[in-house]
This record gives structure tokens, C-alpha cells and sequence, in this order.
């Protein structure tokens, strides 16, 4: 169905229904006398499904009042404080979730299908409310993040501004990143499904890691995890991987090029360096400013994870200290931005440009006007065979004559698995290199940053006609330990672009551009290393890719046969953007 429909229907067909008392029963504890408490809201959709919403005003509050919106498919009966919250803040509180949620009578729930036609209707019915002042402000982090975004793709005028967090953008950072599909959401699929609420018992459950590493060591299709679970027919799963192009499925999700162009709504994106959701929330930062330059669209970014950059950052991520500086409220800076657009206030005082990060190991914050602008400069690498050790040479000079690596992975070896995705630490004494190839740079001989989004081009002749690849970034501290900067992951037969498939001609050298890499920011000092992994997956984190190019999802171990060979050659390059004038002592790219 088309995500836009007249205005004019949305009239005739707009029904509301609203208890007149609240319910106190489902409520984690009553806000107490002073509220106004609508627990029970069902607002029907233009095409006739019927979303439950909750809403909190202020009794004293007489006159219209700007609205406070949380749209989102996790329904918990503690969900009401968000609403209070806003209420106490002097807002009108919403919340209001996927059809089929909470007290919605639709038996079927649909991740991400209807949530921008269904948000603009939530948004219509708050606007012909007698208390509202036709002004809405949404915010919310992951799926909630992505509800905003959809909400845009047929802005209301009512919408005034979006912040979005840690926003997933569908198709292109969950289910699958850079058309590599992920395992995680297979179980997330029955999480927001099985019942109305969320089935927190069904997944917590150990059973989910038992599958997963099931399916890795039988070596089954990646079709047939809801079999193997034992929950056959999962609509949802294979609606995601009949998909495997960002295609127009998924176009019809979010804003798509010139549909950018007209939010020209106030944005704050808040993510973090080591944000799961950070592909989806740069991914729509860098699109609304392609279409609409003019726009008004700020970043918030630090060294948090996908929960610490929607409300509260962990002091400690991942054995890794944050630096003070990086210890900011998000969820106070969040309101305060509210209060700026909604009612006048001040700008929050972190938001002193455009983009606003923190580098890691400076204690300081940094703002610039572009995301090109957090560096000046860039460091190109390449990818050379000279040995020492166990480790190849990450060389600043342009190799003189062609020269390869080879790497073999045997995807019929269970034995070894191969994954960066789910990286869980920050430092290390020793490198996961996990069949991996090492390369590492000379040591720096003045400090610099490492800033923004690191891309570059490997070139590849492998056996089959496709793999799946990844490029993991280090830095090697003078100490010998190892801090995480970045990753990428990608499918060979995407490297032009994730709407069309492209497969490798097997013998033939191919150049594998990249560019879709997580944003960091780090200080080095002399004496650190700049090192690089280059990997193939292979794990129960992922589809497993077996080079026929076939549908990936399709292929089994059966289709293993003999192992990926690849030659890795000498021209392969990395492109590191760096700021500050000190860099390495040969050269720059």
C-alpha cells in the first residue's frame, strides 16, 4: 500500500475513541491527583486499523499546549512515566505503538510496514485535540528513532521537530547491513510479535544462542532458522530475507532521495561511536542534507553505545573509561531541545555547530559545521605483503610493483568461526584475529586524531563468485594494547551500491570499493600503531555467504565445497580521515 494517502480521506475516516476514566489497573502506579490520564486511546487509521496510544496532560494546564510524541513497537505497562515525564515538563505526553500492539485489535504485527502512515495519523488526531496547540515534537531512540523518520516521509504540519536516536534505518543497518543479514533479529521478530506486549520470558531465553550455533554447526540454509527453532512460517523473517537488495520493500519504509528534500523540520540526531544503529542514523543525517542542503539537522556523537547515546552513556563501555567530558545528560539535552524549538528557550549549550563530537582520549568536545569538516586531512594505506611476524605492513607508500595475499576459509571447517559484528570490548592485550589478516602501520611519530568515516578500496581475486568481507580498525597503544576504532561488513557483490547485485567473475581481479563505516574519533600519540584486520564471515552471527551466487539465504553447507581462496593484492588501499596538522612520518594521502 502506498505510505501516502489524500488528507481529504484521512478526514472522512478518522475516528477516535477515548475511555473516559483511566485504568488504573494497568498502570505501574497512578500518577496521582493533578493528571489527566487517558490510558486506553484508539485511534483508527486511514485505512482502517486501530492504533492504542496512551496520553498525560497537566489538569492545571489551561491553555493549548505543545505535544511530547514516543511512538514505538516495544509496549510496556511501565511506558506511562515517558508520558508523565512530559507532562511534568510542561508538554502534553503520548505514547502510542505499532498496530497490533498494546490494545490495538489488529492480530498482526508488522516491524516497520505501516509506522510512518500510522505515526501521521496519531499526529492528525493530536492536532484536532481542543488542548493541543498543533505543535508535536517526537523523540525516542532505535525503533523509535526509525518511527520518526518515517513519520517524514508524509510530514504533517503539525510535526514541528524529530529527535531521533540511535534511529535504525530498515534495510540498510538492521536486518541487514550492507545487504548482509544478521542473526540477532530473527528473535527479535517473535520479541514484538508473540503478544500484544513484549515476550521478555521467550527472549531471554537461552534457546536463541542454542539455535543460532546450531544452525552453524549443521550448516543449514539460512531460510531455515524459524524450522529449526521450530516455529516454521515466521512471516516476518522471510518477508526481511526475501529482500536481499534495498529494494523498494524497504524504499517504502523510510525517506528515499528527494524525499528528503522537503523535511525542512528542526533535527537532532544523537548516536554513538560504537552504536549498533549508527549506520541508520548517519545514513539519514548525511541524506537530508544531500536533499536539502539548507536544512536544519544537528549531531550529537561520543563514545557510546546504542543505549547510552538515547538517554544516559555508561561511564564504563565496554572495559573502555569515557573521558569525563563525554559524560553528558542526552536525555536532559533532549528536552532542552524541545523547549528551544517548542517554546523559545535557549539552544542546548552542546550543540555549538552543526556536528558535535567527542574525541576519545582528548577530553574535549569538538564542533564543525559538515561531517567532512571533522577531519583536514587523511591518512591512504595500503595493504602490503612484506612480513613481520605474523603481520603484513600497513604502508603509507604506494606499492612500486603488484604483489597479493592469499587467505583460504573453509566454510565447511565448523571448527573456527570468523565475526567482528558483536565485538564486545574496547581494549585488548591481544588481537581477535580469528583467521583474520593483520596489518600494521610503523609507529606514529607525532599525535593527530583519527575522525570521522574511514572507506577504501581492496583488491580481490577469489575462486567463487562472492564473499562476504570486513575491515576492522585498531589502534596499538605504546603499552602493546589494542583499542577497537571501527568496523566495516560488507557483501563483494554490493561494493557499487545495495539496490543491485554485481557478482565477482571468479580468477578475475575485482576492486571492491567501501565507504558505509561507522564515524570515530580518537586521539593517537606517538608511538601508537595504526592496525587493520581483513576478514571473511563466518559465524552464527551472520549468513553464512558460500561464493555460488545464488540467493545467499538459500545456500548450505553443502555449497561449502572446495574453500574461498582469495589473493589480496598490494594495491588495496585505506583512506583513514585524520585532523590536526602532526601526521605519521611518511606522508600524506
Amino acid at each position: 500500500m502506498r505510505a501516502i494517502i489524500s488528507g481529504a480521506l484521512l478526514c472522512l475516516c478518522f475516528i477516535t475513541r477515548i475511555m473516559a476514566q483511566t485504568n488504573a489497573a494497568s498502570l505501574p502506579s497512578h500518577p496521582g491527583p493533578g493528571y489527566i490520564v487517558n490510558d486506553s486511546v484508539l485511534i483508527k487509521t486511514r485505512d482502517g486499523a486501530y492504533i492504542s496510544a496512551l496520553m498525560v496532560r497537566k489538569a492545571a494546564m489551561q491553555k493549548p499546549q505543545a505535544t511530547i510524541l514516543y511512538f514505538t513497537i516495544y509496549a510496556r505497562p511501565t511506558d506511562i512515566k515517558k508520558a508523565i515525564e512530559a507532562a511534568d515538563r510542561g508538554y502534553a505526553g503520548i505514547v502510542a505503538y505499532t498496530r497490533g500492539k498494546r490494545y490495538s485489535p489488529e492480530t498482526r504485527v508488522a516491524p516497520y510496514e505501516y509506522d510512518g502512515r500510522d505515526a501521521y495519523d496519531v499526529i492528525d488526531w493530536i492536532a484536532h485535540q481542543s488542548w493541543s496547540n498543533q505543535q508535536v515534537g517526537m523523540y525516542g531512540g532505535s525503533y523509535s528513532g526509525f518511527a520518526q523518520w518515517a513519520a517524514t516521509k508524509q510530514l504533517h504540519p503539525a510535526l514541528k521537530t524529530i529527535v531521533p536516536s540511535a534511529a535504525v534505518a530498515p534495510g540498510l543497518d538492521a536486518p541487514m547491513t550492507n545487504n548482509v543479514i544478521m542473526t540477532f533479529p530473527f528473535s527479535w521478530t517473535y520479541y514484538v510479535s508473540n503478544n500484544k506486549w513484549l515476550d521478555e520470558d521467550d527472549y531471554r531465553s537461552r534457546k536463541w544462542n542454542d539455535v543460532q550455533w546450531q544452525w552453524f554447526r549443521e550448516g543449514g540454509t539460512y531460510r531455515s532458522l524459524d524450522t529449526l527453532a521450530g516455529r516454521p512460517g515466521n512471516r516476518i523473517f522471510h518477508s526481511w530475507i526475501d529482500h536481499p537488495t534495498y529494494d523498494r520493500y524497504w524504499q517504502n519504509m523510510i525517506p528515499y532521495r528527494n524525499e528528503f528534500a522537503h523535511i525542512n523540520i528542526p533535527v537532532l540526531t544523537t548516536t554513538g561511536y560504537y552504536d549498533g544503529g549508527q549506520i541508520g542514523a548517519t545514513y539519514y543525517l548525511r541524506e537530508h542534507l544531500r536533499y536539502n542542503p539548507k536544512a536544519t539537522h544537528y549531531l550529537l556523537i561520543g563514545p557510546y553505545g546504542h543505549f547510552g547515546c538515547q538517554g544516559y552513556p555508561d561511564s564504563v563501555f565496554n572495559g573502555y573509561r569515557i573521558d569525563p567530558a563525554a559524560n553528558v545528560p542526552i536525555h536532559e539535552i533532549i528536552y532542552q531541545w524541545f523547549d528551544h524549538i517548542l517554546k523559545g528557550g535557549p539552544k542546548p549549550a552542546i550543540l555549538q555547530d552543526n556536528i558535535n563530537y567527542q574525541v576519545m582520549g582528548s577530553n574535549q568536545w569538538k564542533h564543525v559545521p559538515t561531517l567532512s569538516a571533522m577531519s583536514n586531512d587523511s591518512l591512504t594505506l595500503y595493504l602490503q605483503p612484506a612480513k613481520a611476524g605474523n603481520e603484513h605492513e600497513l604502508a603509507a607508500r604506494r606499492p612500486s610493483q603488484p604483489d597479493y595475499l592469499t587467505q583460504l576459509i573453509d566454510f565447511a571447517d565448523r571448527t573456527t568461526f570468523n565475526s567482528y559484528y558483536y565485538i564486545n570490548n574496547l581494549l585488548y592485550d591481544s588481537l581477535p584475529i580469528n583467521n583474520g589478516i593483520v596489518y600494521k602501520s610503523a609507529p606514529l611519530q607525532t599525535s593527530f586524531e583519527i575522525t570521522g568515516r574511514f572507506s577504501g578500496q581492496l583488491s580481490a581475486m577469489i575462486n567463487k563468485k562472492d564473499m562476504d568481507f570486513s575491515v576492522v580498525l585498531f589502534e596499538q597503544m605504546s603499552d602493546g594494547r589494542y583499542f577497537y576504532l571501527t568496523y566495516f561488513m560488507g557483501r563483494a557483490s554490493y561494493a557499487y551500491g545495495g539496490t543491485s547485485r554485481r557478482l565477482l567473475k571468479p580468477g578475475r581481479k575485482s576492486p571492491l570499493p567501501f565507504t558505509n563505516t561507522y564515524i570515530t574519533s580518537r586521539l593517537l600519540h606517538p608511538g601508537s600503531r595504526i592496525v587493520a584486520i581483513v576478514n571473511i564471515n563466518k559465524s552464527p552471527f551472520e549468513q553464512i555467504n558460500y561464493g555460488t551466487g545464488r540467493e545467499v539465504s538459500l545456500e548450505s553447507i553443502r555449497d561449502a565445497k572446495e574453500p574461498l581462496e582469495i589473493r589480496w593484492y598490494n594495491d588495496s588501499y585505506l583512506k583513514i580521515p585524520i585532523s590536526r596538522q602532526a601526521l605519521p612520518a611518511k606522508g600524506r594521502g
